[in-house]
């Protein structure tokens, strides 16, 4: 695939995956053997279906907005806000019903044409924060 092809890719996946919550589609974007390295006992792509209907009972209203793509050879890397309203349980934080707006940065690697590999980092404090779970400016 080319970086183009590469880049909509990591863009379908965002929009299908993260925003819309079809896990379906994790079978059509996602490598059988795709390892993610930051979500928490996740191991594979059934994982990453188990871990997405975890957060769908957390949160609501989910949106990002992609800030910047980045792509060389089979690694795509991105950098976006997202936000969301706590509705229930999340990251074992209890339900604020506040809404937090925080970057993230995640990079993909990406295998004849489906997502291998994931890595993530996002503002955990700022969120903590905005949801009213931490001290500090929010």
């Amino acid at each position: 695939m080319s970086i183009d092809e590469n880049k909509e890719l990591v863009r379908r996946f965002i929009e299908e995956v993260f925003v819309r919550g079809d896990v379906a589609a994790v079978d059509e974007l996602v490598a059988h053997d795709f390892v993610p390295h930051t979500y928490p006992g996740t191991t594979d792509r059934e994982g990453l279906k188990v871990a997405m209907e975890r957060v769908s009972k957390g949160i609501a209203d989910a949106r990002f907005t992609i800030d910047d793509v980045i792509a060389e050879g089979d690694r795509v890397a991105v950098r976006l806000t997202s936000g969301a309203t706590q509705v229930g349980e999340f990251m074992g934080m209890p339900p604020t019903g506040k809404r937090y707006e925080i970057e993230e940065i995640h990079v993909f690697r990406v295998r004849d044409g489906r997502i291998a590999e994931h890595w993530h980092q996002f503002d955990q404090l700022g969120m903590m924060r905005q949801l009213g779970l931490m001290p500090g400016r929010q």
